[in-house]
């Protein structure tokens, strides 16, 4: 995301917490410092994170007035509302606008980003996100909503996992390959990007991290979180957090989370 910015306008200013650098940008030594500007990016990778980088250290209060300031991580609905709060407070415009994608998809710069927010502080910063995605979608005047959105999309991408671990489970105990199976169903009833990137992942059997089990696992106790404050009971959320978990517990967690799929599949045998 920061790479592909940088090409489309390299006047940008950065921070990163890892210390890491970017030719084209002018790192800078305080988060406080990378908040000067007219918009300014966040991805960073939990509401503790964004805390205290941002609010604890006191950052947001010396933001430029004129910032909008678009979170792109995927956080609590909870937090969110918490940082509208926070942003108002300041005198800061605060957009949400986490990101669909793996790494070869942001490197393309065709995320799906989407945005909730002000209409006003969207149509500002709407330029910015044109870059880093390939469609923006409009989640509403009201930023949560969008983190809201990205939560039930992850949780239903670990369904489709869980899915087609089981589908296998079933298919190859009676002698049919699962290259095979994942044929069908994405020619038939399963076509959507969620199987044909994951069945690709499982079939291969190759769990390099593209997205971290631990990071997964963290975005289903978003989930379950958000379920609880709404009043509702979900069982197949419960059946693929407590999955999750136990994936990570196997040693999995720095394995990308597809990786759930050869826990349940090995757990079958």
């Amino acid at each position: 995301m920061a790479l592909n910015l940088v090409a489309a306008g390299p006047h940008g200013k950065a921070w990163n917490r890892s210390v890491g650098v970017l030719d084209g940008v002018s790192m800078v030594a305080t988060p406080a410092e990378a908040l000067q500007g007219d918009v300014a990016l966040t991805m960073l990778s939990d509401d503790n994170v964004i805390r205290s980088v941002l609010l604890d250290s006191g950052a947001l209060k010396h933001a430029s007035k004129q910032l909008v300031h678009v979170v792109n991580s995927t956080i609590s609905v909870a937090f969110a509302h918490e940082l509208v709060a926070a942003h108002r407070d300041a005198g800061v415009a605060y957009v949400s606008a986490p990101v669909l994608g793996r790494p070869d998809v942001a490197a393309a710069g065709q995320l799906n980003v989407l945005a909730g927010g002000p209409p006003e502080a969207v149509a500002k910063v709407r330029p910015v996100l044109d870059v880093i995605g390939g469609k923006i979608w409009d989640m509403g005047p009201e930023a949560p909503t969008a983190n809201a959105a990205k939560v039930a999309c992850n949780m239903m991408i670990t369904m489709a996992i869980e899915a087609m671990a089981e589908g296998v489970v079933i298919t190859e105990a009676s002698g049919l390959p699962r290259e095979k199976f994942f044929e069908l169903i994405l020619g038939t009833l399963f076509g959507g990007r969620a199987y044909q990137v994951y069945s690709s992942i499982i079939a291969e059997g190759k769990y390099q991290p593209g997205f971290k089990a631990t990071l997964g696992l963290k975005d289903l106790r978003l989930a379950s979180e958000a379920a609880e404050q709404a009043g509702r009971s979900l069982p197949m959320l419960n059946a693929v957090y407590r999955r999750m978990g136990e994936t990570v517990e196997s040693g999995m967690g720095e394995r990308d989370w597809a990786s759930m799929a050869e826990f349940t599949i090995g757990k079958a045998k």
